[in-house]
């Protein structure tokens, strides 16, 4: 489970945060005042924070050079400080990511599963459907529900390939220069007999695959749907 702090002196906008951000399957603690806030970032690990700047007891800069001085978590500040000499601020201060009010919960949320997908490839680990699939490129192991799973080399490069760029459709052809190389002088329907294999391995139902989507007429694209 991933933690996230919300420091929020607005407590409805923190339920909202916190409803959303907890159906997207993280755990979230809050808090409306800043010296709560780093007491409570020491008493748990948390890889990011979400911080609001305006606080009843201390300047949320103040809490952010805190916990930027003990730590390397990740930032998110969310103010209605608009003006882009505010957002220069933030950001120079140590801020990954700033979102003013007022914001729409689904794009924080997208947001935040953003600020995850780079500390997860940070660590050399690409981490998916709130942590049920891992795919650790150092050591080419691929996880699912902390079960790793037997890949052939192919099998873990085109996988790879298709989550490093979720969302993206990649081509027949671009799998096989990423895998095989410009050499290669096979059929483009080996990457189908690849899929096919790899969702026996990864799906639910291979049938219905949630991970490795079919691109009609163009190729593959790793989607995680939800």
């Amino acid at each position: 489970m991933k933690n996230i702090l919300v420091i929020e002196d607005e407590e409805k906008v923190s339920e909202v945060v916190k409803a959303y951000l907890e159906k997207d399957g993280y755990r979230v603690y809050c808090t409306t005042k800043g010296l709560e806030g780093i007491e409570l970032f020491q008493k748990h690990d948390f890889k990011l924070v979400i911080l609001d700047l305006m606080l009843p007891d201390v300047d949320g800069e103040e809490v952010c050079n805190a916990l930027t001085r003990i730590s390397d978590v990740y930032i998110f500040m969310l103010t209605a400080k608009a003006a882009l000499s505010d957002k220069i601020e933030g950001l120079n201060m140590g801020a990954d990511e700033y979102l003013t009010k007022p914001f729409s919960p689904r794009e924080l949320t997208a947001r935040v599963d953003a600020l995850f997908r780079r500390i997860d490839e940070k660590n050399h680990v690409l981490s998916f459907d709130n942590g049920k699939i891992k795919i650790d490129k150092e050591r080419r192991s691929l996880k699912v529900c902390d079960k790793e799973i037997d890949f052939t080399p192919n099998e873990f490069d085109i996988v790879y390939a298709l989550a490093s760029n979720r969302g993206n459709v990649l081509t027949r052809d671009q799998l096989i220069d990423k895998v095989f190389g410009l050499d290669f002088e096979g059929s483009e329907r080996t990457i189908d007999v690849h899929v096919k294999n790899i969702r026996k391995k990864i799906e639910e139902d291979s049938r219905k695959p949630k991970y490795i989507l079919t691109v009609t007429k163009y190729g593959y694209k790793f989607g995680e749907e939800q």
